[in-house]
């Protein structure tokens, strides 16, 4: 893992961009017209598939993000903070579920107004049974947002932004159907449940503060869809949640649909915020 040391000036800006990459290698290209288009100051990702002795850092570096932050492991998971500006790694939180299996990383980054807390996520699937019983990855995913529910609950967040891919499209209009994939995992009953009471111990969703429902939000497409746009049978997996004391400072948010149409594209795409924090 690495770790910044800080040098910069503070930010009064910040535009934060969360990615399910799936592979930082195979789709370091993707990032780079990414970086591009967006110019975020932190690129937070999930399923990186990569571990820490192999982690593209100069590449990266190269995009524009000095400071860094990775945990991960071969073939799945891992997650990773890219930052402009110095960060601070945050450690002391659990081994969720009691595996090291790569799916949390927490970062300190200083600003004009005090420091925020960065939280990226990337939780369980959970398979295709939603069923703990039947099912032990679906008992791992309902286990790993109950634990993380707890953990908030006694370590109140303050001035934190938590974002990533939660695997949960926890509202009605956050799917393509409401009524077809109640029994589809992602949107089950018990699962909208439990994040949306992991979101009510200290945050808000910054991604439904900018665009309310009914409004449809999709971050994610199946590969199982030929042609994507046509069917639109999307999901709202991937999230940006803020907490209250930096809802006066939230300015815009932007899903970057046009990254499902990148060749060999990842089946989620970036979503980002704007905080002024002047």
């Amino acid at each position: 893992m690495e770790q910044s040391s800080p040098s910069s000036t503070a930010p009064q800006k910040l535009r934060i961009l969360t990615w399910n990459i799936n592979s930082l290698r195979l789709r370091l290209p993707l990032l780079e017209e990414i970086v591009k288009k967006a110019n975020p100051d932190i690129v937070s990702l999930q399923e990186t598939k990569v571990t820490d002795s192999l982690f593209p850092l100069e590449a990266v570096q190269k995009l524009g993000f000095p400071h860094c932050l990775f945990k991960g492991m071969k073939s799945y998971n891992g997650v990773a903070i890219l930052s402009k500006h110095p960060l601070t790694l945050l450690e002391n939180f659990p081994e969720w579920q009691g595996q090291q299996d790569c799916r949390h990383l927490a970062a300190s980054l200083k600003t004009r107004t005090g420091a925020i807390h960065l939280h990226n996520f990337y939780i369980p699937a959970g398979g295709d049974i939603p069923n703990p019983e039947e099912n032990p990855k679906f008992a791992h995913k309902l286990g790993f947002l109950d634990e993380v529910t707890d953990w908030f609950s006694k370590n109140k967040p303050k001035k934190s932004v938590l974002m990533g891919d939660l695997n949960v499209a926890p509202l009605p209009d956050d799917v393509w159907s409401h009524k077809q994939l109640l029994k589809i995992v992602s949107h089950t009953p018990i699962e909208t449940e439990k994040c949306l009471a992991w979101q009510k111990e200290g945050f808000m969703d910054a991604m439904r503060l900018h665009t309310p429902e009914p409004e449809k939000l999709y971050t994610w497409w199946s590969y199982r869809n030929k042609d994507w746009k046509k069917s639109n049978r999307g999901r709202r997996l991937d999230h940006l949640w803020i907490t209250p004391d930096l809802q006066d400072n939230l300015k815009n948010m932007t899903i970057m649909r046009e990254a499902r149409d990148f060749e060999r594209p990842s089946d989620h795409v970036p979503v980002f915020i704007d905080l002024d924090l002047e």
